[in-house]
C-alpha cells in the first residue's frame, strides 16, 4: 500500500498533536566570591540534595569546610530541606572555595525563598555569609620581590 502525501494549501494550519506539557522548573543562580575562588549555586525545588562540584556535601573530606558550607542550610532549617542546590566552584584554595560556596548557597537560599527575616538572621550571625568580602591580593610591582617589599641595599 503506497502512502499518498497530502498537499498543504497556503491557508491551512498544521494539525497539532496533544503533548504532555513539561513543567518549567524555577531555577535561580547566585554567585559568591572569596579571594581567587568563584562559586555559582543553582537552586530549584527538590528533596534537599546539596552537591559541590557534582559531589555530595556529606562526602567532602575536610570537616571544617563541610560544616562551613552546611551553616546556611542549618540556619534556613526546613526551607532548605525542600531545595536542591548544586554548586560549581573553581579557583583558589580549599578554604577559599569553601567560603565562596557558603556565600553562594546563603545568597541563593535567601533569593529563592525571598525571606528577609532569614537574611537578617544570617547578617546578624555572620556578615560574610551574605555580603561578599571585597579584599583581593595586591599585584606584585616591578623592582621588588612582592607587592610592597623592595630589595635591600647593602651600601650607606
Amino acid at each position: 500500500m503506497a502512502r499518498v502525501k497530502k498537499e498543504k494549501t497556503p491557508g491551512e494550519k498544521k494539525e497539532s498533536t496533544p503533548r504532555a506539557s513539561k513543567k518549567k522548573l524555577h531555577t535561580l543562580v547566585a554567585r559568591g566570591k572569596r579571594k581567587e575562588s568563584i562559586a555559582r549555586a543553582s537552586v530549584k525545588k527538590g528533596k534537599g540534595v546539596v552537591r559541590i562540584n557534582s559531589q555530595l556535601l556529606d562526602s567532602i573530606s575536610h570537616p571544617y569546610a563541610r560544616e562551613m558550607m552546611r551553616e546556611p542550610l542549618l540556619m534556613a532549617g526546613p526551607l532548605a530541606s525542600e531545595l536542591d542546590i548544586s554548586v560549581n566552584v573553581h579557583g583558589g584554595g580549599q578554604m577559599g572555595q569553601a567560603e565562596a560556596s557558603r556565600l553562594a548557597i546563603a545568597r541563593a537560599i535567601v533569593q529563592f525563598t525571598g525571606n528577609e527575616e532569614l537574611k537578617s538572621r544570617m547578617l546578624e550571625r555572620d556578615r560574610s555569609m551574605v555580603v561578599e568580602d571585597v579584599r583581593r591580593v595586591e599585584p606584585k610591582k616591578y623592582l621588588g620581590p612582592k607587592a610592597r617589599a623592595r630589595f635591600q641595599k647593602s651600601y650607606r
